[in-house]
């Protein structure tokens, strides 16, 4: 339209490429060179875009230009950036998270080589030295005495805590009442009941939480990997005093997160510390253990089903999940409240597609317990494994096969189409042979559905995930190189943590506090994972998360059909060994 008003020619005969207006005689003006006057039109608002099979870029596979550094180990992160003149700081907090420090011994830390000064925190103390590793060790050699944890010291406080929550008062959302579930259970004496769980889990990302900061009279340099910038500024001008638009967050690459960069507690203490060291830019680092004990980890969470069948098929699914409320825990801690219920209790679990005749799915808020925060997925990547095992040992309990009731239970067509991939990818209707087991888990979160089936095999040394098969409707498949790496990654990820992974509490304290302790899926024990992105609807959508849900289900309903145990707590290792 800019064009058209400079040249006097119909926009209507002209095309773009490459950020420029072609006008029919193939004169091309670059969208810089029209901005102005593009921006005193009225945007048109009927637009019919450009058909994809016409995409040049959209839709075809593409290399990321980062690849290079990052597999030469060359890419900077947040951790690696150092300013001339920059000191090296780390704190100790009190590892039971918000109880108070009621003192400490640093002398010893103090006369260690390297230290330049022991300094307070909230909550704790910091200890600035000539690098790092200085900085870790005198911070180890200070005596603290810490106080009690506010929430309970012991897991089975947690649990109970949960278990105690499935009463109407503390009734949070009742999303999905279809049909009448308590009727249905009356016309019964056959109830199928089962209770699930899911522990807390650390972010653990591979790069432990930094930010470097410098402090001068009227501005607040920070550099750091967040993903929350703006709360970055608004917590700073508050802590400083200075105008917000004089703190400048400089957003660094980020060695993984999962959501751990939604936080802000690495970039507030750096601040603290850089503020009693006016113009000199001091570099905060977390040792491992501060990283995974201070996490705000995934959140604990409980479900407790009722179901009924009849005449073969699923009749009565009545699933209530107990957890505390993430998004209250979360965004609290940035002075925000959230009126209402927490729609994160039960995501993953009251919008799946499935035409059950009734049909009741419940959120119980429990009270607030450990710190927790937004992981990947977050209320889905508990309760999409809640709501289809226990879908599962129901048609287990009807007698039906697993992917045609849940077929013949799909009112949502692309829902269906992905069911119908899967168990095309998988070839569902060949019996896996001896020893073998094949489980199908379905989940619409974050407005994606995706299907997974897992193939196991039981061995002497335990169970081995042999394949995975991964069927999702994204819209469009923006790039199907990134699209393939989030869902074979996003499986990796969830069945390691399924298989492996939680987060305990003794004495307050977080019990797991390295890798070690928290292991992911090996090298040696990863499937064959085969993806599929189904175009059948008109919106993209996005892949980050939704492959999360499906996977730990999936994996319990292979292992019951490879061996007849149904698990129905994670991690899984508790129950059964993993070759």
């Amino acid at each position: 339209m800019a064009a058209g008003k400079r040249t006097g020619q119909d926009p209507k005969q002209m095309t773009t490429e490459s950020a420029h207006v072609i006008l029919p005689d193939g004169t091309r003006i670059a969208y810089t060179d029209l901005a102005v006057e593009a921006s005193q039109i009225e945007p048109a608002d009927h637009l019919a875009l450009r058909h994809h099979s016409r995409w040049r870029i959209m839709g075809k596979p593409q290399q990321r230009l980062d690849i290079l550094a990052k597999s030469t180990g060359t890419l900077r992160y947040g951790i690696d950036f150092a300013p001339e003149g920059v000191v090296h700081a780390t704190v100790r907090t009190n590892p039971r998270k918000g109880g108070a420090m009621n003192g400490y011994d640093a002398e010893a830390a103090k006369q260690m080589r390297g230290v330049k000064q022991v300094l307070p925190v909230t909550g704790g103390v910091a200890v600035v030295a000539d690098n790092t590793w200085r900085a870790f060790a005198a911070a180890d050699a200070i005596d603290i005495d810490w106080g009690d944890a506010p929430y309970p010291a012991e897991m089975d406080g947690h649990w109970q805590a949960l278990a105690d929550s499935f009463n109407d008062d503390q009734l949070d959302s009742r999303k999905r009442d279809e049909g009448d579930v308590d009727a249905a259970f009356e016309d019964t004496t056959e109830v199928i009941e089962a209770e699930y769980r899911a522990p807390y889990l650390a972010h653990a990302p591979l790069e432990p939480s930094n930010a470097t900061v410098l402090v001068g009279d009227d501005r607040v340099d920070v550099w750091s990997g967040t993903q929350v910038p703006r709360f970055v500024q608004a917590n700073l001008a508050k802590l400083t005093g200075i105008n917000v638009d004089n703190i400048h967050v400089h957003v660094q690459m980020m060695g993984g997160s999962f959501g751990q960069r939604l936080e802000t507690d690495v970039e507030s203490q750096a601040t603290e510390i850089a503020m009693q060291m006016k113009g000199t830019p001091v570099k905060l680092t977390y040792r491992r253990e501060e990283d995974m004990t201070h996490d705000h980890p995934r959140q604990i969470a409980m479900a407790r089903g009722r179901g009924v069948v009849r005449d073969g098929k699923v009749h009565g699914f009545d699933l209530g999940i107990a957890m505390p409320s993430v998004m209250s825990s979360q965004m609290g801690r940035q002075g925000w409240s959230v009126p209402g219920p927490d729609l994160q209790i039960v995501a993953g679990a009251w919008e799946q597609p499935l035409k059950i005749p009734n049909y009741r799915v419940s959120g119980y808020r429990a009270p607030e317990l450990a710190p927790i925060s937004s992981w990947r997925s977050v209320g889905a990547s508990t309760n999409g494994f809640f709501h289809d095992v226990f879908l599962d040992e129901l048609i287990h309990a009807a007698g039906a096969d697993p992917m045609e009731e849940r077929l013949r239970l799909m009112w949502h067509e692309p829902s269906r189409k992905v069911l119908e991939a899967v168990a095309e990818m998988s070839d569902w209707t060949t019996k896996p042979g001896t020893g073998r087991g094949r489980g199908v888990a379905f989940c619409t979160s974050f407005g994606v559905p995706v299907a997974e089936v897992i193939d196991v095999t039981a061995t002497p040394d335990g169970i081995r995930i042999d394949n995975v098969w991964v069927a999702a409707e994204v819209g469009r498949v923006i790039d199907p190189v990134n699209f393939e790496n989030l869902v074979q990654g996003g499986v990796i990820f969830a069945l390691g943590h399924a298989i492996n992974c939680e987060i305990t509490y003794a004495d307050g304290m977080a019990e797991q506090d390295n890798f070690y302790a928290f292991e992911g899926l090996r090298m040696r024990q990863a499937p064959v994972i085969e993806v599929r992105g189904l175009e059948n609807d008109i919106h993209v959508r996005g892949m980050g998360e939704p492959m999360v849900p499906p996977a730990a289900a999936a994996l319990s309903n292979a292992i019951f059909a490879a061996t007849g145990q149904r698990i129905r707590e994670m991690p899984m290792n508790r129950h059964i060994d993993f070759v």
